[in-house]
């Protein structure tokens, strides 16, 4: 198995759907950016049978550089998540 790229995936839609391939990659850099600026503005997308995806936030704190031993601070972030749904859960494990 190996995974589909963004060209592949706008293919599946062209055939799916009988778009244009210019429409059909618009519709999915759309959505693509629906979900980036939902997340970036703080909210959560739920998309039902699907899954949903979130912000994660990771606090501040310190590590250890594993070549030295030295303590180093890692800055706070906010990591992207998706957690898949019953629906993805099922047609992956059919």
């Amino acid at each position: 198995m190996r995974p589909v790229n963004k060209n592949e995936l706008i293919e599946n839609v062209v055939s799916a759907t009988n778009l244009k391939k210019t429409e059909a990659t618009m519709a999915v850099e759309s959505v693509f950016e629906a979900i980036t600026k939902s997340l970036t503005s703080g909210n959560e997308v739920k998309i039902a049978g699907f899954g949903s995806f979130s912000v994660l936030k990771r606090a501040a704190r310190t590590g250890r550089n594993p070549r030295t031993g030295e303590s180093i601070k890692i800055a706070a972030s906010k990591q992207p998540k998706f957690k898949a749904g019953k629906g993805l859960k099922d047609a992956v494990n059919q």
